[in-house]
């Protein structure tokens, strides 16, 4: 993987992850296997996928027909409420590796907290031992807000490598990125575009896009590397493939950060994580 500045970030436990990966919802079948393989040969070394979407199996034949071989694709996964427990999530991986065709996977999420279950905690000992393991080579959390990492410090200790939450400049997540800085989390982005928030119509963007000569969207994406956010857009176009990825050869400017920091909308946007989960 390239080592420039922005194209990947260094995970605790050592691992290194890709600046921008491929998100895969709610691509399903041959349209998901198209999609990866075209990806992943257009030059994407992170593929994102999910025991929920019901595409793990379409994804791996994606990577399989890339012809790369498996230690170039950083394969991110997570897993559903169901595996909620120490001895569960074991299970859930061997099912997961099962439908996607490999023996690892780089990263390992617990999808949502599902707090009401209670049992969140004991998902994350399961994965610190998954990890130690060696059949993921990292692992995480998706949607989980501080409250539910603070616990998960109280009770084991390590943090999530990666905690991956809604996240686009309308939903800029300011104090929740700080707490992951300051407990070395990388930040990921799902919905880095800001799906049906017209975001890439904004006068913000747009001017941005104009100076700039880019996409609205290569300055959103461009928005989130520059804060060492890690987003995983989705794009079935091979167009628009390739341009989202081609986002590391300009930089936007601390003014250019400051036009686009008021269009934040808030917390209260958010798919709320204490109330919503699978």
């Amino acid at each position: 993987m390239d080592g420039s500045p922005g194209r990947t970030r260094r995970l605790t436990h050592g691992a290194e992850i890709p600046g921008i990966g491929l998100g895969t919802w709610p691509m399903v079948g041959d349209e998901a296997t198209r999609v990866v393989t075209t990806a992943l040969r257009a030059g994407y070394r992170m593929i994102d996928t999910a025991e929920k979407y019901g595409n793990e199996d379409a994804v791996g034949a994606g990577i399989r027909a890339s012809g790369l071989p498996r230690d170039e694709v950083f394969v991110t996964s997570k897993f559903n409420a169901e595996w909620h427990g120490r001895d569960l999530v074991a299970r859930a991986a061997r099912a997961s590796l099962a439908r996607l065709g490999l023996t690892y996977v780089d990263l390992f999420l617990i999808h949502w907290p599902n707090p009401w279950l209670d049992r969140y905690a004991d998902a994350w000992k399961g994965l610190l031992d998954l990890r130690d393991s060696g059949v993921v080579r990292a692992i995480g959390t998706s949607n989980f807000k501080p409250a539910h990492i603070e616990r998960l410090l109280a009770e084991t200790g390590p943090a999530p490598a990666v905690n991956q939450i809604q996240l686009d400049p309308t939903l800029a997540r300011t104090e929740t990125r700080a707490y992951h800085a300051a407990h070395g989390i990388v930040t990921g982005a799902w919905s880095p575009l800001g799906r049906g928030s017209g975001l890439l119509d904004q006068p913000a963007i747009l001017d941005l896009a104009n100076r700039y000569g880019r996409t609205p969207a290569q300055i959103v994406l461009r928005w989130h590397v520059e804060q060492g956010i890690v987003p995983v857009p989705k794009s079935a176009d091979p167009q628009r493939l390739t341009a989202n990825l081609e986002i590391f050869d300009f930089q936007l400017t601390r003014a250019d950060l400051d036009s686009i920091a008021p269009l934040d909308r808030g917390e209260g946007t958010a798919r709320d994580s204490d109330t919503e989960g699978h």
